[in-house]
């Protein structure tokens, strides 16, 4: 619409043509992103299938991935000169500043050796444990017990549910270096419509695992080949409480 003081009396049924996007208004992701895949095609990347958010160089020998978080740029390669003059050349067309290596991105800590790739979230768990205040509660060595499996559905008092998923969702993004958490996290996924006293004393179980697990994460290694195995398995009305099976899968690359 005419904005309040460049309204034109005469034509008080015309809207304002947009010709530049600037913060704050909704047109602004779409129009950043555009220009940006615009250069990245024009010197030689391809858009990924999977995600849009990445995208591949793959010509002769050399291999070049290019991740895009809004304004955060990602790029790795296995050319040291190709990377730099992908640096170079988006200069030309971008203000850009040039972070140095990767250590921080997202609550995700990289730790990159020679041999192997480390991501870890232990900044990310210290972070949650400070804000619920659970930094000096024991730990445990495991996410569930075995009373607190069986038992999701005995609790009788509600508790605050705005809390509690906010505590299940930060716990469902740690779930991408800790896998070993994702059964539990599912689990109390379940019940944040109504949660209880009984939900709420397992989240603070699984505040006090991540404790003990702080520093766990995943180890991405190189590989000569890339074998993809798939294991699953199913056990047969397995949950008490609503009488369902419970299937899973886990997948193994190289």
């Amino acid at each position: 619409m005419q904005p309040s003081g460049f309204k034109d009396p005469s034509k008080p049924n015309h809207v304002c043509r947009l010709k530049k996007a600037t913060y704050g208004l909704k047109q602004v992701p779409w129009a950043w992103y555009t220009t940006l895949e615009n250069v990245l095609l024009k010197l030689g990347f391809d858009n990924s299938r999977a995600d849009l958010s990445l995208f591949i160089y793959r010509k002769h020998s050399i291999i070049c991935y290019f991740l895009v978080y809004v304004d955060d740029l990602v790029i790795i390669g296995n050319n040291t000169n190709f990377v730099a003059s992908i640096i170079k050349q988006l200069g030309d067309h971008f203000f850009l500043k040039d972070m140095g290596l990767l250590h921080f991105l997202l609550s995700l800590e990289v730790v990159p050796t020679q041999a192997i790739l480390f991501l870890s979230q232990h900044k990310y768990i210290r972070e949650l444990l400070s804000t619920t205040n659970m930094s000096g509660a024991k730990v445990v060595s495991t996410p569930l017990s075995t009373t607190q499996s069986l038992k999701l559905l005995d609790g009788t008092t509600n508790v605050d549910n705005t809390e509690f998923r906010r505590i299940i969702g930060s716990l469902q993004y740690l779930s991408l270096t800790r896998p070993n958490i994702s059964f539990a996290v599912n689990k109390l996924s379940q019940f944040m419509h109504k949660p209880t006293t009984i939900h709420f004393t397992t989240t603070k179980r699984l505040l006090r695992y991540s404790k003990q697990t702080i520093f766990h994460g995943i180890q991405l290694t190189k590989i000569g080949h890339l074998a993809l195995i798939t294991y699953s398995d199913v056990d047969w009305v397995g949950n008490i409480d609503d009488q369902t099976s419970t299937s899973a899968y886990i997948s193994f690359l190289g």
